[in-house]
C-alpha cells in the first residue's frame, strides 16, 4: 500500500474493502501514505473516521493499533510502562539464589522482558502497521505536545534503554469529534480532512455496500429516514454508523421495507438520547416514506 501509484489506486483498495471514499479523502490518503504525514480526520461521531483507519489496516494487510484517547491519559498509558509486579518477583527471586551485585539487578530489572508496551511503543516497532489515535479532542494539552514530539520524528526514547526510532513510520490517523479545538501545532503536522454527513446516493451506497443482505427498498427507506432526521435540530444527529445500525436493526426483525410504526419503534437504533427521540417522533415519518416510494 505505501508503493500505491496514486489516489485513483487507493481508492480502489479501500472500496475493495468495502469502503467508500470521495475524491478528497483518496488524495488525503494517498499523501499520508506517500509523505508520511499523519492524517488528521475531523467531523462529527459515525461518519467514518475510525472507520477509515481500519480500512488502510485491511488493505495494506497491516495490524491496526488502537490507542483510544481520555481525559487524563498520560505517556505511561499510551507508550510503555514497566511491570512493577514482576520486577518485584524477579528482585526477590535474586535474593533468594543470594545475589547481591546491585549494578546487575539493577540492569536485570529493566530489562526489555519487564517492558510492558502500549499501543505508541508498538506501533513504532510493527512495520507495517496503522496507529489510529481516536478521539485526540478528549485528551489534555499535555498529551497532545507528547504526541506532537512523537509524530515528529518518530522516535523515542526509553532512559533505561536507549534510542527508539521506527525503521518505516506506521500509517497515522488521528481522529476529533470536534468536543473541543485540537492545537495548531498538531494540525499542522497533518495533513487534514473534514468528514461531513454524505449525501443520500452516496450514504444508500454505503449502505448497500455494507448490508448486501438488506433489500434495496429498506435500505433506500432507512437512508432517507436518516438524512431527514439530520436535518432536525437534535442533540446527537445519527450518523452513517447509526443509519448501518438501523437496517440491520430492521433487518434481524426479518423487515424487507419499513413503515412509520416500525420506524418509531426502532428508534433506538439511531437515536441515543430522549429529546432526540421524542422529536423523531412528532416527524410525519410516513410523509418522509411516502415521497421516497419507488
Amino acid at each position: 500500500m505505501h508503493e500505491v501509484s496514486g489516489p485513483a489506486e487507493v481508492r480502489a483498495r479501500l472500496e475493495k474493502t468495502g469502503y467508500l471514499v470521495d475524491d478528497g479523502l483518496a488524495v488525503a490518503c494517498f499523501l499520508a501514505l506517500r509523505l508520511h504525514r499523519p492524517l488528521f480526520c475531523e467531523g462529527d461521531a459515525g461518519v467514518g473516521k475510525t472507520a477509515l483507519a481500519s480500512a488502510l489496516a485491511e488493505a495494506m494487510d497491516a495490524p491496526l493499533i488502537r490507542l483510544q484517547c481520555y481525559e487524563g491519559i498520560d505517556a505511561s498509558q499510551a507508550l510503555y510502562d514497566w511491570d512493577f509486579p514482576r520486577q518485584l518477583l524477579h528482585l526477590r527471586a535474586a535474593e533468594a539464589a543470594g545475589v547481591t551485585d546491585a549494578d546487575r539487578l539493577e540492569g536485570e530489572l529493566y530489562d526489555r522482558r519487564f517492558l510492558v508496551t502500549r499501543p505508541l511503543l508498538r506501533a513504532l516497532e510493527t512495520q507495517p502497521s496503522v496507529l489510529l489515535v481516536d478521539e485526540i479532542d478528549r485528551a489534555d494539552d499535555e498529551f497532545e505536545a507528547f504526541l506532537l514530539e512523537l509524530l515528529s520524528e518518530y522516535t523515542i526514547t526509553i532512559p533505561e534503554l536507549g534510542t527508539l526510532r521506527a525503521q518505516v513510520p506506521p500509517v497515522v490517523v488521528l481522529t476529533s469529534n470536534r468536543t473541543r479545538e485540537v492545537h495548531d501545532a498538531l494540525k499542522r503536522r497533518c495533513l487534514y480532512h473534514w468528514f461531513d454527513h454524505p449525501g443520500f446516493t452516496r450514504e444508500l451506497a454505503i449502505v448497500r455496500r455494507r448490508l448486501p443482505q438488506v433489500t434495496g427498498r429498506l435500505a433506500e427507506q432507512v437512508t432517507a429516514l436518516a438524512q431527514a432526521l439530520r436535518a432536525e435540530d437534535l442533540v446527537k444527529p445519527p450518523g452513517v454508523a447509526e443509519t448501518i445500525d438501523w437496517a440491520e436493526a430492521l433487518d434481524a426483525l426479518g423487515a424487507t421495507e419499513v413503515d412509520a410504526e416500525l420506524a418509531v419503534a426502532t428508534l433506538g437504533s439511531v437515536l441515543k438520547y430522549r429529546e432526540d427521540t421524542e422529536r423523531a417522533r412528532g416527524l410525519d415519518l410516513a410523509a418522509i416514506l411516502t415521497a421516497r416510494k419507488t
